[in-house]
């Protein structure tokens, strides 16, 4: 399983990936799961052990539905796409970075990073499964969890539109400088991620590059059940 994501991921057009995101701050990466991948994946919420804490979002304000932060070891499936995943879009963070005037730049490996996270009390693992029902929606939000960001993160749709539930479109806000903030609707099938900026991105102007500030969320499940799988790069505090 591990080598067939690799293998998809070396597949992925990179070029395309990176003028997706210097033009909208996300870009579709279609197929990335096979249908029995997404419903194994799915199939661990149910399960007690490899979680670290549930969250239910109404108590904390975040809207409606739960979520499960995995545990270290994180599934194979899951650490294979954070760490194949990662190294591709390095590059492209560092690119940001430098646009922005920002001083952090990102090393080419995965766990070089999640070293300096640790080393700076970012220990927790950020990967998790989402789950929604009918009435369900996540309110527009960044995931930050720390010192140390890695600018860009990934969510895969587990389930099938139209089929598993309605509704529950993923959903990007950005805020532009002196300007009204701009929403795209990403369409998504089963088993396709959504690559996309966790907080600003760097935005061409007459006058340079300025950064513009990006949220998430999901809209309310009309019918069924929807299920994710984010992951993240960074770990938490």
């Amino acid at each position: 399983m591990e080598t067939d994501i690799g293998a998809r991921i070396e597949a992925l057009d990179r070029d395309a990936i990176a003028v997706a995101l210097d033009r909208d701050g996300w870009a579709v990466l279609p197929g990335l799961l096979s249908d029995a991948e997404c419903d194994g994946t799915a199939a661990l919420y149910a399960e007690e052990a490899g979680f670290r804490s549930h969250v239910f979002m109404a108590r904390h304000g975040f809207g409606r539905g739960e979520y499960r932060y995995f545990a270290y070891p994180l599934p194979p499936l899951v650490a294979a796409l954070r760490s194949g995943l990662y190294p591709s879009l390095a590059p492209i963070a560092n690119r940001w970075h430098e646009r922005m005037g920002m001083a952090v730049r990102f090393p080419a490996g995965h766990a070089e990073f999640l070293a300096r996270c640790h080393d700076a009390g970012q220990r927790r693992p950020t990967p998790l499964l989402l789950q929604y029902g009918a009435g369900d929606y996540n309110c527009l939000h960044q995931d930050l969890y720390g010192e140390h960001v890695f600018p860009l993160q990934v969510a895969v749709l587990l389930s099938a539109p139209g089929d598993d539930f309605t509704g529950g479109e993923f959903v990007l806000t950005e805020q532009r400088p002196r300007m009204q903030s701009r929403a795209a609707v990403v369409p998504l099938a089963k088993g396709d991620a959504v690559v996309f900026a966790v907080n600003v991105r760097p935005v061409k102007g007459a006058r340079g590059d300025y950064r513009v500030a990006m949220r998430h969320g999901v809209s309310e499940i009309r019918s069924g059940r929807r299920h994710t799988l984010g992951v993240i790069f960074h770990d938490a505090t």
